[in-house]
């Protein structure tokens, strides 16, 4: 059969997926725990990529060796976690691996808290380089967790079942959190400097001609700039600044804002267009509302 390139296969339930891959019949309709070394690749695969409509965790023990942050790159000796929010495309496996793969529909999560609370971990929007590298202390409380839902969902179903689940699902979400934030203090050398890289760019962005050309600055285009994914930035920049990159956005361009009322006599909507807003009441009111005063206010504070 002709391979359908760049068309991505969509997978709307766990049982389609089983079946594309060799994996016996879920032995509940919306979540999921397989073996990753238990994946068959077809021999006659017809799609390159495809999408889920699920949340996938996986642990895979091949991502040991060099892993990327930023434009920087880092030695790791374990195992790692990766975590996928439903409808992000994925490349089709080409080689085996090794590890475990957690899939939750969303479904399952309805009528609990944690159907609006997993959407807060940002680690579900990290790229794949942006892993969860887990310390063997680390790996031991996760693959436990992994360990009682296999074992939940193997044994018979009961009332009991679907709320060990979710508090299982809950506990491993918690831990990654608190694991994701020991990474980012251990690695704080190298985090730190991303951090210059985000202030070189801001500066040489607000002291050239991109804010007239180019508008504001977004956080897409900061995390383009040092080759991180916009969750990952947000999440670096505030472990070491206690600011996300949106607030870094903001106070490095309010900084600007202040400088220019201070130190030039251009007129407020002249400063509004240098600095990238397309409307000088667009301009003001965000200045008010991070400042509490006027440009005007604060202009007259200097005279």
């Amino acid at each position: 059969m002709r391979r359908e390139e760049n068309i991505p296969r969509k997978f709307d339930s766990l049982s389609d997926f089983h079946r594309a891959f060799g994996l016996p019949k879920p032995s509940h309709p919306l979540i999921s725990f397989i073996e990753i070394d238990e994946v068959s690749i077809p021999t006659e695969q017809t799609f390159d990529f495809f999408m889920l409509d699920f949340y996938k965790i996986a642990y895979k023990t091949t991502l040991c060796g060099q892993a990327r942050y930023g434009q920087n790159y880092y030695d790791f000796g374990q195992g790692g976690l990766v975590f996928t929010a439903p409808n992000q495309v994925f490349e089709s496996p080409k080689r085996s691996a090794s590890g475990y793969i957690f899939f939750i529909h969303p479904d399952f999560l309805l009528t609990y808290p944690l159907a609006k609370k997993i959407k807060q971990f940002g680690f579900f929007s990290y790229a794949t380089n942006e892993a969860l590298h887990l310390s063997a202390e680390e790996k031991t409380t996760i693959l436990a967790i992994f360990k009682i839902i296999d074992e939940e969902l193997g044994s018979r179903i009961d009332d009991f079942s679907h709320d060990v689940v979710i508090s299982q699902i809950e506990l491993l979400l918690n831990y990654s959190n608190r694991f994701y934030n020991r990474q980012f203090l251990t690695h704080k050398a190298v985090y730190n400097t991303l951090l210059l890289q985000v202030e070189d760019i801001l500066d040489t962005h607000f002291n050239g001609p991109k804010p007239l050309n180019d508008g504001l600055p977004t956080v897409h285009y900061l995390a383009d700039q040092v080759n991180v994914s916009p969750s990952y930035l947000s999440d670096i920049l505030r472990s070491l600044t206690g600011q996300n990159a949106q607030q870094h956005i903001h106070h490095k361009l309010i900084e600007k804002a202040k400088q220019e009322l201070s130190t030039t006599r251009q007129s407020v909507s002249e400063i509004a267009f240098v600095l990238g807003f397309e409307h000088p009441q667009s301009f003001s009111k965000f200045f008010k509302a991070k400042t509490k005063r006027t440009p005007l206010e604060f202009r007259q504070s200097f005279n």
